[in-house]
């Protein structure tokens, strides 16, 4: 379902997939080739959330705008927030995998090919640098991103890129 909310109405390019189980409100912009699965919310009510191109939002995310009057939310490209997670911050970069259930607070900043790990707390104002592999609550850098697991920010947005693809085609 996607509304519009105080006179501003969400932006989804053509090739983008959004199922028709998702809420999208307000000033939202989702890119080219991304997917908004079953269940997700995103809302742009208190400031845009702009999401990139080839970027996954799965079932049951939330991602809001954030602290009324303190900015938008920005979300890179190549980037999959994983089922279940929470997302309330400033910014995550591009080739981004946020682990299932992770919840990511007010005013933190991820930087670019980072893994946040499953059930990892964010905390608010963290400042995630680039290449960071993030696990725990409250969420710490263990360590650069291991090689093997590499693969969750550079296969897996492209696979539910042509996933989405085949929903949109398929009409679901």
């Amino acid at each position: 379902m996607i509304k519009s909310f105080n006179g501003k109405t969400p932006r989804v390019a053509p090739t983008a997939f959004v199922s028709e189980a998702a809420y999208v409100v307000g000033d939202v912009e989702i890119g080219e080739h991304s997917s908004i699965w079953p269940g997700a919310v995103i809302r742009g009510d208190t400031g845009k959330v702009v999401i990139g191109s080839y970027t996954a939002i799965e079932d049951n995310c939330v991602v809001h705008s954030g602290i009324p009057g303190e900015g938008d939310t920005f979300i890179g490209d190549y980037c999959n927030i994983a089922h279940g997670a929470m997302v309330h911050c400033k910014s995550i970069g591009n080739n981004v995998m946020i682990g299932i259930n992770s919840t990511i607070l007010h005013g933190s900043r991820i930087g670019n090919y980072c893994l946040i790990g499953a059930h990892c707390l964010v905390g608010e104002d963290m400042i995630i640098p680039d290449n960071s592999f993030i696990v725990g609550v409250p969420g710490k850098v263990k360590s650069k991103v291991p090689e093997k697991l590499m693969f969750w920010l550079e296969r897996v947005p492209k696979e539910y890129a042509d996933f989405g693809a085949q929903y949109k085609a398929e009409g679901l």
